[in-house]
């Protein structure tokens, strides 16, 4: 028997009370500042954390931020906007006011809850409406939330197990990841050699624009009505759609901060306004091979810059790319495929081991929380 067994016989034979969060838990506000203030107050040398929504984190000097609500003890942060996730953290932080965190006199108890939090998250995003572009959940999704709520000791227990659980995966992941980049790099290089390399007397010179026809994405927003086909914006799938205007064909971001990335869309799906639909024209050219052609470009590096960057029809129809037969092009595709699947591809390879970390991690951590619920007494 083990010993998170042997607590669970002693302290909860019967079973574990389940508990609202907010019966337990005492929850904390944010404070009101806009992305404007953050930039202007951002120090890389502040005391003071601030999460905004998505991704967007700073640090800044706390005589610097208006109207702070500083945390100071151990809390469980809720990104409740764009990216819907929970942090955990101890350091003196802060966060914009549309989200919210909770605390507990008992810091076991806190980290207990953010692992409680972490493996109900798939919920949260499924419950998250769309407010404007962002997903975003409301304050009930957890303040009515039932957790398993077992005495001190099997908390204690939990988090102890967790925590080491979380250490070992992330060397594990580290280490996989840093081969993992260095194979990219190796494969990149191939790439790029085996694509530039093709000045045979058979070798064609070609424009982009002789192979592929483009056409910016439509709609003016990120679809969010759901359906069968995947919706692509500047920087991969965004979402779910009931209709597609494109098939098995690059996408290249257009707009933005992924303005010039490419990516390869599988099956029937839709380009969204910041994506450009890439239409393959030219039977002298294999299809992979011309992908390929577009992910050695820098269209990045051309983008125009107004508010923000942005790639035009006449960047992406410029650049001048060797062409070699048909045969050697899909000689050359075969090579790329097998070597862009094991690295890439979560199915084999790298990929595969770090995707069965994950699912392993989560699994455990989601045995450890389920409890059988104890009977209320008549």
């Amino acid at each position: 028997m083990s010993k998170l067994e042997a607590l669970i016989v002693d302290f909860c034979p019967r079973g574990v009370e389940y508990k609202k969060i907010k019966d337990c838990f005492k929850r904390l506000k944010g404070t009101p500042i806009t992305a404007g203030k953050m930039k202007e107050i951002e120090n890389k040398n502040g005391e003071i954390r601030i999460f905004a929504g998505g991704k967007t984190v700073i640090n800044a000097k706390e005589d610097d931020i208006p109207n702070a609500n500083i945390t100071s003890v151990p809390a469980v942060l809720v990104q409740s906007r764009g990216i819907i996730d929970v942090v955990y953290f101890e350091s003196p932080f802060t966060f914009k006011n549309e989200m919210w965190a909770y605390t507990h006199e008992e810091k076991t108890t806190v980290k207990y809850l953010y692992y409680v939090l972490k493996n109900n998250i798939q919920q949260f995003r499924d419950s998250a409406s769309v407010m404007g572009s962002l997903p975003q959940i409301a304050l009930p999704v957890t303040e009515e939330l039932l957790i398993p709520y077992p005495p001190l000791e099997i908390q204690r227990e939990i988090v102890r197990i967790l925590d080491n659980f979380t250490e070992l995966t992330a060397e594990l992941t580290a280490e996989l990841t840093a081969e993992l980049t260095a194979r990219k790099k190796q494969y990149e290089y191939y790439r790029d050699k085996l694509l530039k390399d093709n000045a045979t007397q058979n070798a064609q010179i070609m424009h982009i624009g002789d192979i592929y026809d483009f056409k910016y994405g439509t709609g003016n927003t990120i679809p969010t009505d759901g359906g069968i086909y995947p919706v692509y914006g500047s920087n991969g799938i965004v979402g779910a759609h009931h209709e597609y205007n494109s098939e098995n064909a690059p996408v290249v971001g257009h707009i933005g901060a992924y303005a010039g990335i490419v990516n390869w869309a599988d099956g029937k799906h839709f380009v969204t306004y910041n994506g450009v639909i890439c239409k393959h024209k030219n039977s002298d050219v294999n299809y992979r091979f011309a992908y390929y052609l577009l992910l050695i470009q820098d269209f990045g590096s051309k983008a125009k810059n107004s508010s923000q960057p942005f790639v035009s029809y006449d960047v992406l129809k410029a650049p001048e790319v060797l062409v070699p037969p048909l045969p050697e092009q899909k000689r050359i595709v075969d090579i790329l495929d097998r070597f862009d699947a094991v690295c890439n591809n979560i199915s084999i390879g790298l990929p595969a081991e770090i995707e069965a970390r994950k699912k392993q991690y989560e699994y455990y951590r989601d045995k450890l929380l389920a409890f059988p619920q104890a009977e209320l007494e008549a």
